[in-house]
């Protein structure tokens, strides 16, 4: 896979003072005392990517708009919702499919090589720690670059997806206005009206991305399986996450629970900060590679 070698994009990165020495030493205590690292990442690990996320200060989605994502229980019963979402997913995706893991990224792909990272959970869609190679990975809320049938089960890419897309749309063209974390964008009602949804190939039934909406749950069987790894775990760090939703947070209290030391990388507060034994407050890309 191709990485981006350049320097990272911080359109959508709030803005944070450069890593403070003592905190660089103190991670750096806890990375090496820790022989099987448990690792959650989330939003805030791919905006150096260029990829927008929900509640960063100043810069995500909520605080530049009023614009709320797709509910699940809206995209299953709303034919007109689910037109909205694949129109606005579909002139996203190239860009979205496009943006390349950033050093975070690719440290983190590292120290599983090392063997020092046990397991990495990861709250992202975006399929970035895959294209930088890490394995021990669980993509707890899916991925946007598959897609499965609601009735039959079938699966296909979603690069797939683009072209069936494609070849219904030739004439269909839209300008967007401003990209969404998630890999859609902004279109209007009038816009959207006349795009056409290609059903499943195999059963006519309801195609839909791979990913947990809002509103939805993660299967049981996920949660237990992470849950395992994160008993086989002696430390955990948080990357780029304020642990806000509960299906990620959940890890970090049952972390605590088996007094696991905790370890916090992101600008800004998050829901552990009152009972995690470090918090700094830097750029996963600029902390994470000084970390030996």
């Amino acid at each position: 896979h191709s990485v981006s070698r350049a320097s990272p994009n911080l359109t959508f990165v709030p803005a944070c003072l450069p890593p403070d020495p003592v905190e660089v030493e103190e991670l750096q205590h806890f990375v090496s005392n820790s022989k099987r690292l448990f690792v959650m990442t989330g939003a805030g690990i791919s905006t150096e990517s260029g990829i927008p996320d929900y509640r960063s200060e100043g810069v995500g989605l909520y605080a530049r708009t009023d614009r709320r994502p797709v509910q699940h229980a809206e995209f299953i019963r709303s034919a007109s919702a689910r037109q909205r979402y694949w129109a606005r997913n579909f002139v996203g995706w190239p860009q979205f499919s496009s943006h390349q893991p950033n050093k975070a990224h690719l440290v983190l792909r590292d120290w599983e090589k090392l063997g020092k990272l046990h397991w990495l959970v990861t709250q992202n869609v975006d399929a970035l720690h895959a294209k930088a190679g890490s394995q021990r990975m669980t993509e707890l809320h899916g991925c946007t670059h598959r897609v499965f049938c609601l009735t039959c089960g079938d699966q296909i890419l979603r690069s797939e997806l683009q072209k069936h897309f494609e070849a219904l749309n030739p004439a269909w063209k839209a300008e967007a206005f401003g990209v969404a974390p998630d890999g859609d964008v902004f279109l209007t009602d009038e816009q959207v009206c006349n795009f056409k949804v290609p059903a499943c190939h195999k059963c006519g039934g309801i195609l839909k991305p791979d990913v947990t909406f809002f509103g939805d749950t993660v299967s049981q069987e996920k949660v237990s399986f992470v849950h395992q790894r994160l008993a086989e775990s002696d430390s955990m760090l948080v990357a780029g996450s304020s642990m806000q939703v509960y299906s990620g947070y959940r890890f970090a209290l049952a972390a605590r629970e088996k007094k696991l030391p905790i370890a916090v990388l992101n600008i800004g507060p998050t829901r552990l900060d009152h009972f995690a034994s470090l918090k700094l407050n830097s750029r996963c890309g600029e902390l994470l590679p000084l970390i030996v």
